[in-house]
C-alpha cells in the first residue's frame, strides 16, 4: 500500500474540469500578461461574488508570492507589519518579507487570530518615532495556520482598529474556500471585501494547479501593482494558464463545493478521534486538525499515512497536523478511520 498524505492540500494536481478547459482552450491564441480573454472573465466573476465591481483583481503563481507582492507594495521602508506569530510570513516564507526590508511583529495569539488589543501593544511600544519602525499594514490568515477562523465580528472589530488607527488589514487567503464553508463561518465573500483592504483567494490549496487571485478594495492600494508584480517576476507571460483556473473555479461554485468536500472529510477524521477520547491543540472545524498522540500511537498511524508531527507536548506526546483536500475520497477516510479505531 502507497502511503496516502494528509501532509497538506495541494499533493495531487487538479480538478478534472480545469484539466478539461485547459486542453480545451489550449490553441486558442490570446493576449498575453493576464489580458486575455479567460482572465477578464474570472475577474468580473469575482467581482460579482464579491459585489465589488471596482476592485482589481490579479492573478499570480502562489501563496508566498501573494504575501510578498502585496506587503512590499505597500510598505514603504519605515514601514513594518504585524502578523500572528503563527502567520506564514513569519513561520514559513524563508524571511521574504524582511528581504524587502520591513520588520514583521510577530504576536503570541491563543488560536492564531490577531485582535485588536494584540496590535495595540505593538502600537504602543513604538512610540518613539522616527526612531522606530512605523505599523502600517495588519496581516491575517483566514483560515489560520492552525485551523481557526475569524467570525464577522472579530473582522468587524480588526477592520474598525484598523481604520482608527489609520493600518491597512490584508488577509491572507490561501485556505479562504475552507474558512468560508465551515460549519461555523458566519462570514461572506463581500463581507470580506468590505472590511479587508486586499485579500486573496487561494486556488493552489483548493482545486488548481496553481495559482492565487490577488483582490485590492481600497482604491490608494490599486495603483501601480502591476509594476510590483513585474519587477518581482511575478507577471506570466502566458496569463491565461491561472485565468482559465480561476474561470472554472469560480463558475458554478465550483470552488466553494470543493473547499467543502475538504472541510467535510476533516470533520469525518476529528469525530474518529474525538470518539476515542483525543484531545486536540485547537478546536477546528476547517480541513487541518490537530489531534494529541503519544509517541507510540503517532508510529503507527504513520506506517500507511504520512502528516506532520506539529507541536511536541511532552516527552511521551505530540500535536500532528492532518489536513484533508478537494480530492480526499470516502475509501481512504474508512482505511484511516480503521486506523484511528484500533489505537
Amino acid at each position: 500500500m502507497k502511503k496516502y498524505s494528509f501532509k497538506n492540500d495541494y499533493s495531487e494536481g487538479c480538478h478534472p474540469n480545469i484539466l478539461e478547459a485547459l486542453i480545451k482552450t489550449n490553441l486558442s491564441q490570446q493576449n498575453g500578461y493576464g489580458y486575455d480573454d479567460y482572465s477578464d472573465q474570472a475577474r468580473e466573476l469575482i467581482q460579482q461574488k464579491i459585489n465589488h465591481h471596482d476592485a482589481d483583481i490579479h492573478f499570480v503563481s502562489g501563496g508566498t508570492q501573494a504575501n510578498l507582492l502585496v506587503i512590499s507594495s505597500i510598505l514603504r521602508p519605515h514601514e513594518s507589519v504585524v502578523s500572528a506569530e503563527t502567520g506564514h510570513i513569519f513561520t514559513n516564507e524563508t524571511g521574504a518579507i524582511e528581504a524587502t526590508g520591513h520588520k514583521v511583529h510577530g504576536l503570541i495569539t491563543e488560536d492564531g487570530k490577531l485582535k485588536p488589543e494584540y496590535i495595540q501593544s505593538v502600537l504602543d511600544t513604538h512610540t518613539n518615532k522616527p526612531h522606530q519602525v512605523k505599523q502600517k499594514l495588519v496581516y491575517i490568515s483566514n483560515s489560520t495556520e492552525v485551523g481557526t477562523i475569524y467570525t464577522k465580528k472579530e473582522l468587524q472589530e480588526l477592520s474598525d482598529f484598523c481604520k482608527a488607527n489609520n493600518l491597512y488589514l490584508f488577509m491572507d487567503g490561501a485556505r479562504l474556500g475552507q474558512a468560508l464553508t465551515s460549519e461555523i463561518n458566519d462570514l461572506t465573500l463581500e463581507d470580506i471585501a468590505r472590511l479587508t483592504d486586499v485579500f486573496y483567494l487561494g486556488g493552489t490549496k483548493n482545486g488548481a494547479l496553481l495559482g492565487e487571485a490577488i483582490v485590492i478594495t481600497n482604491d490608494k492600494l490599486k495603483e501601480e501593482f502591476g509594476f510590483h508584480i513585474k519587477q518581482k517576476g511575478a507577471m506570466l507571460a502566458k496569463g491565461r494558464l491561472l485565468g482559465i483556473q480561476f474561470l472554472e473555479l469560480m463558475k458554478d461554485d465550483l470552488y466553494f463545493d470543493l473547499a467543502k468536500h475538504s472541510n467535510v472529510q476533516a470533520m469525518k477524521i476529528k469525530s474518529a478521534f474525538q470518539n476515542k477520547g483525543f484531545e486536540f491543540l485547537s478546536d477546528t472545524f476547517t480541513n487541518q486538525i490537530f489531534p494529541i498522540l503519544n509517541n507510540s500511537q503517532i508510529e503507527k498511524l504513520s506506517e500507511n499515512f504520512d502528516f506532520y508531527v506539529w507541536k511536541k507536548i511532552d516527552e511521551e506526546s505530540s500535536a500532528i497536523r492532518l489536513i484533508t483536500s478537494w480530492a480526499t475520497s470516502d475509501e481512504v477516510l474508512d482505511e484511516f478511520i480503521n486506523e484511528i479505531e484500533s489505537l
